[in-house]
């Protein structure tokens, strides 16, 4: 986070097209890490039937942030001149300041780990512990990228971002309104954290992802974002859950949202276009049916390996307190559900 505020913070004195190119390429670099992170972070401090409504909080700050950054940049825009400043470089300025100094807190007020924080946090953490390892190891890393679980996750979320993606990059454009742009972002905020929280309360993640596709595909228009919004932080909380150990985890988390972001092709499809959304808003309704297709695939899945983990405990007599031998295991531990 310093290093991100810092190079936003200093996009503010670019005298060139082509040096904001270049501050823009370390700007990514910097914040690549972000949300894969945070969301492993979220991994690491709470149990599996804690994390979807704190993921969706997260991500819901994050949509609420993309909603009212025009107004926000429309404000301080109003800084023309000052100090011998354009308006859209105090806005690079203050955001980076702003942000080097909520980091400098966070450095303060975060524990890395839960092993370092208070003995309560332990404790809820403990509710959901399986005797997996947490150190580090290349075979962990290996484990994650041979497993095709990871794969089937990279394709639910491929598919639901190429609609987020059209969403949040042509509604001011299709809308032909910037504030009106607005609310389907808030709508979308607001439907996230309340699936979260019940997706959570119930302890069940596929019903919920298919629900939000479904209601995305059916009403597919701007109201399409209170159903591709709500979907995101399930489906990571659902990935993030089915990966056996702590190395693994941010692994899976990583390929998941970082590969399932090449759908970077996605603002093409209106753009060459030319405003006629027929052929956009169709490729769209085809990659909301694969993650559909996919998601029943991985529940189907995931309870046909529930299964025979526990006739192989019950055959075995393989209890909890056992699971020292099959820790480096990861998710095929056989007391992994």
């Amino acid at each position: 986070m310093i290093v991100w505020g810092i190079v936003m913070t200093l996009m503010c004195l670019v005298k060139s097209y082509q040096s904001l190119v270049v501050a823009r390429v370390f700007l990514g670099l910097a914040e690549a890490g972000l949300f894969p992170g945070v969301n492993y972070y979220i991994c690491l401090w709470y149990p599996r039937s804690e994390r979807s409504k704190r993921i969706a909080i997260f991500f819901s700050a994050a949509s609420v942030a993309g909603a009212f950054g025009g107004l926000l940049a429309y404000g301080i825009e109003r800084m023309e001149g000052v100090g011998g400043l354009h308006g859209w470089q105090w806005i690079f300025c203050l955001e980076g300041i702003a942000t080097v100094l909520v980091a400098i807190l966070a450095f303060f007020y975060m524990h890395d780990y839960p092993e370092t924080a208070k003995l309560y946090i332990m404790d809820m953490v403990k509710q959901d512990g399986i005797h997996l390892s947490s150190h580090f190891d290349t075979r962990f890393v290996w484990q994650a990228m041979k497993d095709y679980k990871t794969y089937v996750q990279i394709l639910i979320f491929l598919g639901l971002l190429v609609p987020l993606y059209a969403i949040a990059l042509f509604s001011p454009t299709i809308i032909n309104d910037l504030l009106l742009s607005v609310p389907p972002f808030v709508a979308g905020a607001i439907a996230t954290v309340i699936v979260g929280v019940y997706s959570d309360k119930y302890n069940i993640r596929v019903p919920y992802i298919i629900g939000a596709y479904g209601r995305a595909l059916i009403c597919w228009n701007l109201s399409a974002a209170a159903g591709t919004y709500p979907a995101i932080p399930i489906v990571l909380a659902w990935a993030g859950s089915n990966a056996g150990g702590d190395l693994k985890r941010g692994v899976v988390l990583a390929m998941v949202i970082g590969l399932g972001n090449l759908e970077v092709f996605a603002p093409l499809l209106f753009i060459l276009i030319r405003r006629v959304f027929h052929i956009g808003h169709g490729t769209i309704m085809g990659f909301l049916s694969l993650s559909i297709i996919m998601s029943l695939f991985a529940m189907w899945d995931y309870n046909r390996l529930n299964k025979k983990k526990e006739a192989q405990c019950l055959a075995d007599d393989i209890t909890d307190d056992k699971g020292y031998e099959f820790q480096d295991m990861g998710d095929a531990s056989p007391l992994f559900r």
